[in-house]
């Protein structure tokens, strides 16, 4: 099934996480200075300080990931969270203080923000659910942190079946659209708690920011 990785294949590639992040870091880098956490190359510089050697010395998530690669990667996502809620915050705090600013950059700013919010998310749901990629590739047991359909009826998929990085990516997106779950249930509290962050941030970019953008549009 196409953006499924099937578990007992022992690997899952980590090249499209990585895509993610560097779309991410392209998102961060067009916004305006003023929405910026510090200098304009810091945050894009710690994540690809350790994104680069983390791709090309482990291209493959599998039974050889050590701990300290996976905080690594959970370090990338994290940073990634950190700049991007930073810019939320900037955000808002220009719409309430009156700041002069022209409601198309308003609106880029906020699709920025909204698109850069869903690959977060997406990429926490993706490092966090069962254990992790590894954890998932190589067949661990491990609960897990969402109910995708195809866990709830056979017949629908491969009984070998395991979500994989695009799965988890469209779980991210619905929910930012929705502003709650649409076919894939959360499980646990961590889980609950993420997807009901992202809504909230999505909330805020869509209907606050974007909203009174369209208003003072030229």
């Amino acid at each position: 099934m196409e953006g499924s990785q099937l578990a007992g294949r022992g690997r899952e590639p980590r090249w499209p996480a990585s895509i993610a992040i560097l779309a991410s870091i392209g998102l961060y880098i067009v916004l305006p200075q003023r929405l910026i956490l510090g200098p304009r190359w810091l945050m894009p510089a710690l994540e690809l300080c350790v994104l680069i050697p983390l791709t090309l010395s482990s291209p493959y998530r599998d039974n050889a990931e050590t701990k300290v690669l996976r905080y690594l990667a959970i370090g990338v996502i994290g940073l990634l969270n950190l700049a991007n809620a930073a810019s939320v915050w900037f955000l808002v705090h220009d719409l309430l203080a009156g700041a002069r600013t022209s409601g198309t950059q308003l609106v880029y700013s906020a699709i920025a923000i909204w698109l850069t919010n869903v690959m977060v998310f997406g990429l926490w749901f993706w490092e966090l659910d069962r254990g992790g990629p590894a954890a998932r590739a190589t067949g661990e047991k491990h609960w897990p942190a969402f109910l995708f359909p195809q866990m709830m009826q056979s017949g629908l998929a491969d009984p070998s079946w395991s979500p994989g990085f695009l799965d988890y990516m469209y779980v991210a997106f619905t929910n930012a659209t929705a502003f709650s779950p649409t076919d894939t249930m959360p499980l646990t509290s961590a889980s609950k708690t993420l997807m009901t962050i992202e809504s909230l941030v999505s909330v805020i970019t869509v209907v606050m920011v974007a909203g009174r953008a369209v208003n003072i549009l030229p």
